[in-house]
């Protein structure tokens, strides 16, 4: 970001030695659209909550073509780092499900539902990419979604969808459908957002099932 990239000669060594230095990265697009971002955890205690980040206009998705081309690039990342879990949708929807404004005797409060997957997951977005350990973690329940709503990649990860389109979270039938998929899932593996208790299913983590999400 404090940097120009020539795309015509890329050169990987300056934005290596950046990350090895402050063990993180972000780059942007010149369009102030684009952002990808690296953050890797630096506990050896916590490795789940380290990060690697994409964020771009919703018009993106509006093209079937990049909707197809992008399913088998997040498999395909999730494999090179070892994930087990990503998730796409919109920003506002992810701030909707992973914070919560609690009153205070002044002004509100603003705190976390759910910090990490080692905790569960904090809901159903457009896109759910879910690697072994939540595969085994929903086991048979996964057989019992609609066919439309899922997609196995290979032998190790699961594609959950609820609707077509990122910009169906958070209207009614976008969230019908979530809350129908959550049912036939289990309730118990995602944050109750009406009562505000943690997930009491979580997803046993093994080392190759910890590094990023």
């Amino acid at each position: 970001m404090k940097e120009a990239i020539d795309p015509a000669h890329l050169d990987l060594n300056p934005l290596v030695a950046y990350f090895e230095e402050r063990g993180w990265l972000c780059v942007g697009a010149k369009t102030d659209r684009d952002f990808i971002w690296f953050s890797p955890s630096r506990s050896a205690e916590f490795p789940y909550v380290g990060e690697i980040s994409w964020t771009t206009s919703v018009r993106s998705a509006s093209k079937a073509s990049w909707r197809t081309a992008l399913v088998p690039q997040v498999a395909e990342l999730m494999r090179l780092v070892h994930s087990p879990l990503a998730q796409i949708g919109l920003g506002q929807d992810f701030e909707g499900k992973t914070r919560r404004w609690i009153p205070q005797e002044v002004g509100q409060k603003r705190v976390i539902t759910v910090r990490d997957y080692s905790e569960g997951l904090a809901g159903l977005y457009w896109r759910n990419f879910y690697g072994p350990p939540f595969v085994r973690m929903f086991g048979e329940r996964l057989d019992a979604l609609p066919a439309e709503c899922r997609q196995k990649l290979g032998e190790d990860i699961v594609l959950v969808q609820p609707y077509e389109l990122p910009t169906e979270a958070g209207t009614e039938s976008g969230m019908a459908r979530e809350r129908e998929l959550i049912s036939l899932l289990g309730p118990e593996c995602f944050y109750d957002h009406e009562h505000h208790t943690l997930p009491t299913r979580r997803p046993v983590l093994d080392s190759l099932g910890q590094p990023l999400h």
